[in-house]
């Protein structure tokens, strides 16, 4: 036992890569997030096969293969929903959930909005780059109303952004941060943060997308670290984040609001399960 947990202690950041090589275009954010991820479990020292790691469909969401922890990448949108159910079933494991601004806030924005409020002990890092990436470039609902990018929407989208973390305050989440891909070791700790809050961590990191949104290399020069305290209580936070630019980072909002656990009472074993079904 004692030759067990040395080793487990020794597991450095690339222990929790796979051999799988990203495919990511050269530049893209995402690789610093996947780093971030990695050495955020080697900070916490947490056994690979104590955690996994779920995805939906896009750039960002490729991530579990990149891994050598359990995963499973879903269908667009629904990787909260799963993750929600791993996590209830199996509370002794470390649930992250990763994604994009499409994924995350289109398709499954109704699975935000429920993530947030049932506050779930899930940690959910979103690589925000305000484009459809993976599917050459379209609009995302991050996306401000005037780029004019797209071939789909040449005169911009005339729609307002989504807010992201202030939609997370509203629905209910309890921990909510901002990151930038280029700062990497920002974003571990903000990942080793959220990993040990107790309850829904979201986490937005704005990860540029240098092929559709190469001005997005300017982020490096306007991001800048929150100067506060991070907020604890809904007012305070809510005249923060929504008078915000969108380039604040560190942790925003904190609650020691209590998760949400399933009742000993609706612990069921796969026997009991089978025959709840027979007919």
């Amino acid at each position: 036992m004692a030759t067990a947990v040395k080793e487990k202690a020794q597991l450095e950041a690339k222990d929790y890569r796979s051999d799988t090589k990203p495919v990511w275009c050269p530049g893209c954010g995402d690789y610093s997030v996947l780093s971030s991820i990695t050495k955020a479990l080697a900070e916490l020292g947490l056994p690979r096969e104590d955690v996994a790691i779920i995805s939906g469909i896009g750039c960002s969401s490729r991530i579990p293969a990149y891994t050598s922890l359990y995963g499973f990448h879903t269908v667009h949108g629904r990787a909260l929903a799963t993750a929600t159910g791993l996590k209830l079933a199996r509370p002794d494991l470390t649930v992250l959930v990763a994604g994009g601004d499409g994924d995350g806030f289109s398709i499954g924005g109704n699975h935000f909005l429920h993530a947030c409020r049932r506050n779930v002990d899930l940690t959910y890092i979103v690589m925000d780059n305000e484009v459809y990436g993976m599917t050459k470039g379209q609009a995302s609902p991050t996306t401000a109303p005037e780029w004019e990018g797209s071939k789909l929407t040449p005169h911009g989208t005339g729609v307002s952004p989504f807010q992201p973390c202030a939609v997370a305050l509203a629905a209910g989440a309890s921990f909510i941060a901002r990151g930038f891909a280029g700062d990497p070791n920002g974003v571990t700790k903000l990942i080793v943060d959220g990993i040990r809050h107790p309850g829904f961590a979201f986490i937005q990191v704005l990860s540029p997308c240098v092929t559709y949104r190469p001005e997005e290399k300017a982020w490096k020069e306007m991001v800048h670290a929150t100067k506060a305290a991070p907020a604890c209580n809904l007012a305070e936070a809510g005249e923060r984040l929504m008078g915000d630019d969108g380039l604040t980072t560190g942790v925003l909002y904190i609650s020691n609001r209590a998760p949400y656990k399933l009742p000993p009472a609706a612990r069921y074993t796969p026997e009991e399960i089978e025959r709840a079904f027979e007919v």
